[in-house]
């Protein structure tokens, strides 16, 4: 018995002369248990018809590993003692008792994940980094509804503010940790490796964060406002007064939505300048979308881009991208090459620079790129059409529609941009592509919670754009302050990630900048035009009750 050219089993078989075997036959020998259930198997398989062809292969030195892990934990400690700081610094002693839940995020999250028994790869710690940001949000919606409520009817106490403040913004949050569920989902389904455990800790990162903030938060804040010191002192609770920059906004009130046709035009300005990027310079797709070997070296003596270029094309490859990175190491990303032909690309580059060490090589064919490359597409084109139906169901198709043009807004956006700076776009940036859809809808889902909120029910010599504009101007404090603690991790990340994070944080601190100026800025001056045409009712979809000594009221 011969498999793929080996023999396996030789045993006597006894037959009449001329005869065969029919049926079953015995094979017998001094075999253990474990040697004739695995010669069974082998059996049973057979010879493998075709040739067995690597599509992908993936070698990373011990010490880029340790190194890029260590930067993630540290900017992961960094990124969440700055939001916590932060979140202190805004909201006082609530603040400072959300930041101490906060702390509970990272063992829930790790203990998510043993029992998942997932492992954790690069992005994936990038995916818990990034949900740290995220976890600020619902506090933060939170305790401006509680700061809203409290100055409508100071007489009700801080406790009976801050739980109607959890209870008015439960709507909000469940809709945007929905929307990056959904994201975080399409990322494990259509993605591949690391990108599939970047959807795995995103997911458990944000359900990790959602603990932390509506359970762990709400009771350390209701417990510590209900004392009889804190109490007497609104102003030291942190949800005594509205801030000063709702203060502000509410003395200027700007009409935002009287020049939406501005806004509208400068975000097609943008779409034009993104998308003449990508026309005219393309884009750079990585090894993962177009196939080919990527090698990476530590080299003893610095050598710069240029050098090394011309090294590696005097051996023979003049068509290889090289590129020197700011830790002084030699990254080369040609087509598909043997071993032999990436010994002489390291020889050569190592003869250059006095010696050179292989860090990363990295090797996918052609045909796994293609593949990669068509499930990149179709996952953003799914996850812009689950999310329109999802907002949709929940508050009127128009919504739904304007959310989704100003999601691709802004990943056309932030595309454009990796083209003119010539950024690689492949599997990371993916991730930060569909994480961007996550975290505009985020936003977009809090301004239109508030419109619905100001709509249904309204007067009617109240227009909706007037509405509209007052919502917007209404949570602009929540964006801020929700906007600046993300911005807190993803800038540690972009400074002590390293090279195999600095773009993906890059890409989502874009995201996260035009994401906010689309949601008041793109989506909602949309949603007021689509309301001249097919307006949204102004009674709501399922009656709505007070509890006893709720007022009601919506500063």
């Amino acid at each position: 018995m011969v498999l793929d050219g080996e023999i396996i089993s030789s045993p006597s078989v006894n037959v009449p002369c001329g005869g065969s075997i029919r049926d079953t036959t015995d094979i017998t020998g001094s075999f253990t248990l474990t040697e004739a259930k695995d010669l069974s198997v082998l059996i049973e398989g057979g010879a493998l018809p075709l040739p067995v062809e690597v599509i992908e292969q993936r070698v990373v030195g011990p010490t880029l590993g340790k190194a890029a892990i260590d930067a993630s934990w540290q900017a992961g400690l960094i990124g969440l003692l700055l939001t916590g700081l932060f979140i202190a610094g805004v909201y006082w002693f609530v603040g400072l008792l959300a930041a101490l839940a906060l702390t509970s995020y990272a063992l829930l999250a790790y203990a998510m994940l043993v029992g998942l028994g997932s492992t954790l790869t690069l992005p994936g710690l990038a995916g818990f980094v990034l949900a740290i940001g995220l976890a600020i949000d619902a506090n933060v919606l939170v305790f401006e509804r509680a700061r809203e409520e409290y100055a409508a009817n100071p007489s009700a106490g801080l406790r009976r503010a801050l739980t109607i403040g959890f209870n008015k913004a439960w709507s909000a949050i469940i809709d945007s940790n929905v929307t990056t569920l959904l994201a975080a989902a399409l990322l494990f389904i259509l993605g591949s490796g690391p990108i599939k455990g970047f959807g795995v800790t995103l997911s458990i990162g944000v359900v990790a964060s959602m603990i932390s903030a509506l359970v762990i938060a709400r009771v350390l804040t209701e417990i510590g406002v209900s004392n009889r010191w804190v109490e007497q002192r609104p102003g030291f609770s942190g949800i005594g007064s509205v801030g000063r920059v709702r203060l502000w906004l509410e003395r200027r009130d700007p009409d935002l939505m009287s020049r939406r046709a501005l806004w509208l035009a400068v975000s097609g300005a943008a779409l034009v300048f993104a998308v003449s990027g990508i026309v005219s310079q393309g884009l750079n797709l990585g090894v993962e979308f177009t196939g080919g070997r990527v090698l990476e070296y530590s080299t003893t003596t610095p050598i710069s881009a240029d050098r090394a270029r011309e090294v590696v094309s005097e051996v023979g490859y003049p068509e290889a991208t090289v590129q020197e990175s700011d830790d002084d190491k030699i990254t080369v990303r040609t087509g598909q090459i043997s071993d032999d032909e990436a010994i002489k690309i390291e020889t050569a580059i190592g003869d250059a620079a006095g010696g050179a060490t292989k860090e990363r090589d990295e090797k996918i064919g052609a045909s796994l790129g293609t593949e990669l490359r068509d499930k990149a597409l179709i996952a953003l084109g799914i996850a812009l059409l689950v999310q329109m139906v999802y907002l949709a169901f929940r508050f009127k198709w128009t919504f739904g529609v304007a959310a989704v043009l100003a999601m691709f807004h802004d990943v056309v956006i932030v595309t454009g941009v990796f083209a003119w700076l010539g950024k690689p776009i492949d599997g990371i940036f993916l991730a930060a592509a569909l994480t961007i859809v996550g975290l505009s809808v985020n936003d977009t889902v809090v301004v239109f919670d508030r419109v619905r909120e100001r709509w249904q029910g309204s007067r009617p010599e109240q227009t909706f754009n007037r509405l509209a504009n007052k919502a917007a101007v209404e949570t602009m404090p929540r964006t801020v302050n929700t906007g600046l603690g993300a911005m807190f991790i993803l800038a540690a990340l972009a400074v002590l990630g390293g090279d195999s994070l600095r773009d993906f944080a890059i890409a989502l601190l874009l995201g996260l900048i035009i994401g906010t100026y689309s949601s008041v800025f793109t989506a909602t001056p949309l949603v007021t035009y689509f309301q001249e045409r097919w307006p949204m009712s102004r009674a709501a979809k399922v009656p709505r009750t007070s509890e006893p000594r709720d007022s009601g009221a919506v500063i």
